[in-house]
């Protein structure tokens, strides 16, 4: 079986337990890691001891193959805690999967990959967007280069938006050769190499713990078993493309998360404030009745999207236009839902005294991931007309 095909089966009793368990505490975690900005490595060393980093690489690699469901339904759960963690997690599976079921990528370094990553946690993300091209989706070459000097490979170049930096063992990194006739595609680089430098580059309003610094490259000699996948442009497909369905549903199940966690917090500020001229809880009134009702509506949505999201993934139905506008639409969504909460009650929804503030501010993050609208709505919109 493809380790990529959807399974029937739901994470294992071992699996929801350890979420039941790890989850608040990431919770209790999340406000001081946005603070400092800086990774969560306790909760990663969690996931790591109770066995949930490997679980998307193959059964006879130490791994469980979990599919896309198993994938968005732990990424989501973990959202709710953390969702920092839970897109570092999520880049995890993603890029672990997509590894496994690579054509390009030899056996031996395949396996000592994976042995890493069971052995001892490792974490691995693909290294994509660079300053001068923007997010890779789009279209164009890299400038990332690989040279050859005589029997050493040298890489250079520079990534931002680089989730994870700080904890990650191993880089993905999508390069060009400086040859008369390029080739593309992904080099495997260990980041503790000599010429792998970190600039602390990422200090954006929203998931500040993700530590999506920009990871340098200069001069970093690479054994040549590593140059995993260089081909002409166009000459084989591009694995992170492949992926491009799982990567949209996997995202809007963790923002949808945050919008979860922020409805239930108000829920719970709504039962316990109340004001000194009402009497009662604000949770009395029916024009609260109605916001939760709204955000509800907005939530359910969500998870239709995704569940057809994943139905048609099982089904073995590829719909790249189908999985950009389920991700649009419940990204969109979430952060409507959170915003409907922030707008109605008032300060106490900025106040940093509070989590719906930085829910919010997580929550928009949602729209910077590939696909972002245009190109999701544009997509959707050519295949209609074609």
């Amino acid at each position: 079986m493809n380790v990529l095909t959807p399974r029937p089966h739901r994470p294992s009793d071992a699996i929801e337990a350890a979420l039941d368990r790890l989850v608040p505490i990431f919770a209790e975690r999340a406000p001081a890691y946005d603070r400092s900005g800086t990774i969560a490595l306790d909760n990663l060393l969690d996931l790591k001891e109770a066995g949930l980093l490997a679980l998307a690489l193959p059964h006879d690699k130490g791994g469980a193959g979990i599919g896309v469901a198993e994938i968005s339904r732990i990424v989501g759960r973990v959202a709710t805690g953390d969702p920092t963690t839970a897109l570092i997690l999520a880049m995890q599976y993603l890029q672990t999967g997509a590894i496994a079921r690579a054509s390009g990528w030899s056996e031996e370094v395949r396996d000592e990959l994976f042995a890493s990553v069971v052995r001892d946690g490792a974490l691995v993300n693909a290294l994509r967007v660079e300053p001068e091209l923007g997010t890779p989706a789009r279209g164009g070459l890299p400038a990332t280069t690989v040279r050859r000097e005589g029997g050493r490979f040298l890489i250079s170049g520079r990534k931002i938006f680089s989730t994870g930096s700080t904890a990650l063992r191993w880089g993905v990194v999508w390069s060009r050769t400086d040859e008369e006739t390029p080739r593309v595609g992904q080099v495997l680089v260990p980041l503790d190499l000599p010429g792998v430098r970190i600039e602390e580059s990422w200090r954006h309003m929203g998931m500040r713990a993700t530590a999506s610094h920009t990871i340098v490259f200069e001069d970093v000699e690479i054994p040549e078993r590593y140059l995993v996948s260089l081909k002409a442009p166009g000459a084989s497909v591009d694995e992170a493309v492949a992926l491009a369905s799982w990567h949209a549903i996997v995202i809007g199940a963790l923002y949808d998360g945050v919008a979860r966690t922020a409805r239930d917090w108000l829920i719970g500020y709504l039962k316990e404030r109340t004001p000194a001229n009402l009497g009662a809880p604000l949770a009395t009134l029916p024009r609260f009745h109605a916001l939760l009702g709204e955000i509800d509506a907005l939530l359910l949505t969500n998870r239709a999207l995704i569940e057809h999201g994943l139905a048609r993934e099982a089904a073995g139905e590829r719909g790249d236009a189908d999985a950009g506008l389920i991700k649009y639409t419940v990204t969109e969504n979430a952060i409507a839902a959170v915003g409907k909460a922030v707008a109605a009650i008032g300060n106490p929804a900025l106040s940093q005294d509070n989590p719906l503030e930085r829910h919010y501010r997580d929550v928009l993050c949602g729209r910077i991931h590939t696909p972002q609208g245009d190109s999701a709505l544009g997509g959707a919109g050519r295949l209609a007309l074609t």
